[in-house]
């Protein structure tokens, strides 16, 4: 299935992505399109045959539940809609708590790893065939980038995502800037994962940049490709020509000419690795960075013959026990994380702190994009303001009841300080909590009443 060069579709660069030149592809947001009310702009690269695929961000694979019935139902339904050839999602948890471990649900709003141990990869199997049988096409799973390590790994990344693909013939999606994130962050050496890797089974390749602070490395998908990156995409093309390539750009926007030249340079990155070459050296860790967990080496190859590419080999389904022992695991560090409960046995503090300021600042962020009104009213105390009210109150129930409960959460402590900004806030908090949805009449009436109010200042 070749998909050839995209870029991920964002409504910001919609217009850009539109006239770019010899795009085969896009990816989009699979949890923010709507199957039967497309953008116009997804619309009209689909009538010109440029195909989308949707990437989700919510399954949590990773996670002790098993997936959600109607999220994955909501998934299929996009793929059908958009006629796509495959799905993606991630190897990641993203929730924990709940039925489990009888505790309150956590929503970490962002992607977290799971331990490469042989009992997670066992639960992280069942929910992919779970997956598999729901969705009309075949699903791709991508490696993600991580700030912390879970202690006792068992397996290499590498040979975590090689079992995962014999175990269940899923498709990988190998993320090359996730690969040089974990050699920044976590000490792990990204040529070794390659070799290790199933070549055969990478359905796509994801391109990206970032940026280094205080020694560690953050996936920003905010600024441009850096040259390790562009490093391991040709070291990952000396193996195996990879049936498709994708650019993510998620924010900081660069004008269009910029994201030709980056998409240019990655075609120039392939063309020029497809004649082979010498390989690049192991990992270079930043000196913050923690040295490389030392795993076990693979187990000698069994003398049966090895299965056909893509045919998964039956094994045992885990035991509810199993389950619950990694929902204990994954809640502990999700609660540290969010509801700075302590640090679990065997995490890095510090890189604790970190993990949870860069999810609380994503929190913000996310907030600030579906309700853009509570940046506008509160200016340059938006951040503080959110970050105070997060810490201590995990995400629960979606972004949007976070933003109407940090609206609330402003009300009644008597903010903001400016009498008018804070009935504008009150007005736009009652229009979204009330028994109904306000008719377009009040609605016009108290926009005008905002823009009064703000004449007045």
């Amino acid at each position: 299935m070749e998909l050839g060069t995209g870029i991920g579709w964002r409504p910001e660069i919609a217009e850009a992505v539109e006239a770019l030149p010899g795009l085969d592809w896009v990816e989009v947001v699979a949890e923010n399109i709507c199957p039967g009310h497309l953008p116009d702009s997804l619309a009209r690269l689909r009538a010109r045959g440029v195909r989308i695929v949707p990437h989700g961000v919510s399954l949590g694979l990773g996670g002790a539940e098993r997936p959600s019935p109607e999220r994955l139902s909501a998934l299929a339904e996009r793929a059908e809609a958009l006629g796509t050839p495959l799905v993606s999602e991630h190897i990641a948890f993203v929730r924990a708590g709940g039925p489990l471990t009888a505790s309150p649900s956590l929503e970490a709003g962002h992607l977290l790893p799971v331990p490469r141990t042989r009992e997670a990869l066992a639960v992280l199997c069942e929910n992919v065939r779970i997956a598999q049988e729901s969705l009309p096409v075949p699903l791709a799973l991508e490696n993600i980038a991580a700030l912390v390590s879970w202690p006792g790994d068992e397996l290499t990344e590498g040979r975590f995502l090689a079992e995962l693909v014999e175990r269940t013939g899923v498709r990988l999606l190998i993320d090359v800037a996730n690969l040089h994130t974990n050699r920044v962050n976590r000490g792990e050496d990204p040529v070794a994962a390659l070799d290790e890797l199933p070549t055969e089974a990478i359905a796509y390749v994801h391109v990206a940049g970032g940026v280094e602070r205080d020694g560690v490395w953050h996936d920003t998908h905010a600024h441009p490709v850096p040259r390790q990156v562009l490093d391991l995409l040709a070291e990952l093309r000396r193996r195996v020509a990879p049936p498709g390539v994708l650019l993510e750009r998620d924010d900081a926007f660069p004008p269009p000419g910029e994201l030709a030249a980056e998409l240019e340079a990655i075609t120039g990155t392939l063309r020029g690795a497809a004649g082979g070459g010498s390989r690049s050296p192991g990992p270079a860790r930043s000196p913050g960075a923690p040295p490389a967990a030392a795993v076990p080496p693979a187990p000698e190859p069994s003398a049966e013959p090895p299965a056909a590419p893509g045919t998964p080999v039956p094994a045992a389904e885990p035991a509810n026990r199993e389950r619950e022992r990694l929902a204990i695991a994954q809640t502990a560090l999700l609660s540290a994380l969010v509801a700075g409960t302590p640090a679990p046995e065997g995490f890095d503090p510090a890189r604790l702190r970190v993990q949870a300021r860069a999810l609380a600042a994503k929190r913000a962020d996310v907030v600030a994009r579906i309700a853009p009104e509570l940046p506008e009213l509160l200016g340059g105390t938006y951040r503080p303001a959110f970050l105070a009210y997060a810490k201590g109150r995990p995400l629960r129930g979606g972004y949007r009841r976070d933003a109407l409960a940090f609206a609330e959460h402003l009300l009644a402590r008597g903010r903001p300080e400016d009498p008018r900004h804070r009935r504008q806030l009150a007005l736009w908090w009652r229009d979204r909590t009330g028994p109904r949805p306000p008719r377009r009449g009040t609605r016009l009436v108290r926009a005008a009443r905002t823009r009064l109010a703000g004449v007045g200042r």
